[in-house]
């Protein structure tokens, strides 16, 4: 679309250094973030209750705060005690993940694209306190960007009801909204970029690890996936799209390794309902076939946090106890691997060209939805 020019703002020409106002797009990276401090984990686990929980287990509100005390004193214990004071590197590796994709962005929109990242529950980086920092950094085009694998009400569904909340509270008393036009990207489960990046980790694996020492029949593949409860109060769960990534995954290495089971990392919550088979049980499962050896792959977490670090060590460890004559590999998540953030910056193209070409809305005329081409990667 091409801006007339009386749409196009009376200034001095913008050089390539600055850019009206109009012309740039915040994009809003979000993911968990993870306590660095133990004083900040009964904060942490409130906030985590109020927008987790409340989506599937019948818990009355009044009981968060106690419940939040009680369960940092847990955290406390392993984090500390089990785990030779654990600190969990997941915010370090998010910063890692937003430099990357910023430089990877900004290689082709220039200074006229801003990665910033928010946390769902961690403090200064709460999606209220980034978007005030965006709408006072004069940014009126936002791109929402959840760098989570599996679209579901527990990771964007929080993501875009913060949004929400923040938006709504920054745009009190004022006449227009502050954000012209906003576009979402949807999770990734289904990109075959993805899919082949996680094939390759684990054969890469395999080959650096554990070539010539067992048969490929006898290497066990456990592809970890984000465990989800079934009930949601009708939300969606997460499971299907779950089911469908390790499924593509599985595809791609089934023929060389015959040995591969899906193992859900569960929060075993009592009462509640859990995706089965569990990590220890998809295990289990696979040395009674005749593994060797299994290796653990998360491919349902972007950013390694304590479930994919402390959760899958305390199995492996129960594991050994068990089947001390089995070996057994922890593989890291994608993190900020080069070509990950490559690709999810190409993701990130279209919709930043949308916004950075539909002048429309800035000129204050109707919303216009993205033209559908551009969405073409994302259909399930």
């Amino acid at each position: 679309m091409v801006a007339s020019p009386e749409q196009q703002q009376v200034t001095t020409p913008v050089s390539s250094g600055s850019h009206s106002h109009d012309d740039r797009v915040a994009v809003l990276l979000m993911g968990y973030g993870e306590v660095e401090s133990y004083d900040d984990f009964a904060n942490y686990n409130e906030q985590a209750l109020n927008l987790l929980t409340a989506k599937f287990a019948p818990v009355p509100s009044w009981i968060y705060p106690p419940l939040a005390k009680l369960l940092a004193i847990f955290d406390f214990h392993e984090w500390s005690h089990q785990h030779g004071k654990f600190i969990s590197p997941h915010n370090a590796i998010f910063e890692k993940q937003r430099e990357g994709i910023e430089h990877e962005l900004q290689h082709q929109w220039g200074d006229r694209v801003k990665v910033f990242k928010a946390f769902n529950f961690c403090a200064p980086h709460l999606p209220e306190q980034v978007l005030t920092q965006i709408k006072a950094e004069g940014f009126d085009k936002l791109l929402i960007y959840p760098l989570l694998v599996v679209d579901s009400i527990f990771t964007s569904g929080i993501a875009v009801e913060q949004v929400n909340l923040a938006l709504e509270k920054l745009s009190e008393g004022e006449s227009e909204h502050w954000v012209k036009d906003m576009r979402y990207i949807p999770s990734f489960y289904n990109q075959p970029a993805y899919i082949n990046l996680m094939a390759q980790m684990v054969e890469q694996t395999i080959a650096a690890e554990l070539t010539g020492e067992h048969f490929a029949s006898q290497i066990g593949i456990v592809l970890m996936n984000h465990g989800c409860p079934h009930k949601a109060k009708g939300f969606t769960s997460g499971i299907t799209e779950s089911q469908a990534l390790y499924d593509a995954v599985r595809d791609k290495l089934i023929e060389r390794y015959p040995l591969i089971s899906v193992g859900w990392l569960n929060h075993q919550t009592p009462l509640i309902d859990w995706t089965q088979p569990n990590a220890t049980l998809a295990a289990e499962n696979l040395i009674q076939l005749g593994a060797k050896a299994v290796v653990f792959m998360p491919i349902g977490f972007a950013t390694e946090n304590h479930e994919t670090l402390l959760d899958v060590h305390h199995i492996i460890h129960d594991l050994e106890k068990r089947h001390s004559d089995v070996s057994y590999i922890q593989m890291p998540c994608v993190n900020e691997q080069p070509e990950f953030l490559k690709m999810v910056a190409e993701w990130a193209n279209p919709l930043i060209e949308d916004l950075l070409s539909d002048r429309a809305a800035v000129a204050g005329t109707p919303l216009v939805a993205a033209p559908h081409s551009h969405h073409h990667h994302h259909h399930h």
